[in-house]
């Protein structure tokens, strides 16, 4: 479903993608992990056509994305960080952005799910982070897209809230979806995600399951097999 062929990304004299090569199959649940400063989301920004690589290039069922927009119509994204107009009340938001994509939304669903009936002609400057952050989760789940990419979803949430987020990611891998997410909350990757992909210096380091991360660090905690990979690396 997604190729990264040879791809190279500097800023200035920082390389941070170093010849990457990923292939993501259709349908499963994909951690995209590694420290700060290793390359994921620049890896992720390239996929969605904000950043752009100095070589290599990016496919897409099977097509070429590199400077072209039309494919982002079957891509959901959720960025780490809600920078919402602060004037606009959160249903003016959501409007807003139903009508700028050229699909049916299920908000009412959504917005019934995270609780957020008693939010909606509240304007977003006044919202708290969480909120905020179920404000972003209704926008990126409200289409239904074969392609989901969750930027730290986690960020702020309530206990009950990431519940029903873990259900949702669930249930939309059910439907056949690729889903893929950058988090440092090492409980959800291993209740959740199928692979694990590594990242250190803008490389690849591990691709796999989580089963065989722990198999081949020796270790059965994620947090320690994961701390173990970067510790060998460095080494």
């Amino acid at each position: 479903m997604i190729e990264f062929k040879k791809l190279h990304k500097k800023f200035g004299k920082l390389i941070v993608l170093d010849g990457l090569d990923l292939h993501i199959a259709k349908g499963g649940i994909f951690a995209v992990l590694g420290p700060n400063g290793s390359g994921k989301t620049t890896l992720i920004k390239s996929l969605l056509g904000m950043v752009i690589p100095n070589k290599g290039d990016i496919f897409f069922n099977g097509k070429s994305v590199l400077k072209k927009w039309d494919y982002r119509n079957d891509l959901n994204y959720l960025p780490q960080i809600a920078n919402f107009p602060p004037n606009l009340t959160v249903i003016e938001l959501i409007n807003m952005v139903k009508n700028l994509r050229p699909k049916k939304a299920n908000e009412k669903e959504l917005i019934e799910l995270f609780g957020l009936q008693g939010f909606l002609q509240k304007k977003l400057g006044t919202l708290s982070g969480g909120t905020k952050q179920k404000v972003n989760l209704v926008l990126t789940f409200m289409f239904d897209s074969e392609l989901i990419i969750l930027d730290e979803p986690t960020t702020g949430l309530d206990p009950i809230a990431l519940i029903h987020l873990k259900d949702l990611i669930q249930k939309e891998k059910d439907k056949g979806k690729t889903i893929l997410i950058t988090t440092h909350i090492m409980s959800v990757v291993d209740e959740l995600a199928d692979e694990i992909v590594f990242l250190l210096d803008g490389k690849i380091y591990f691709k796999g399951s989580i089963d065989a991360l722990k198999k081949q660090t020796n270790n059965t905690n994620l947090e320690r097999a994961i701390a173990n990979l970067i510790s060998k690396q460095y080494a």
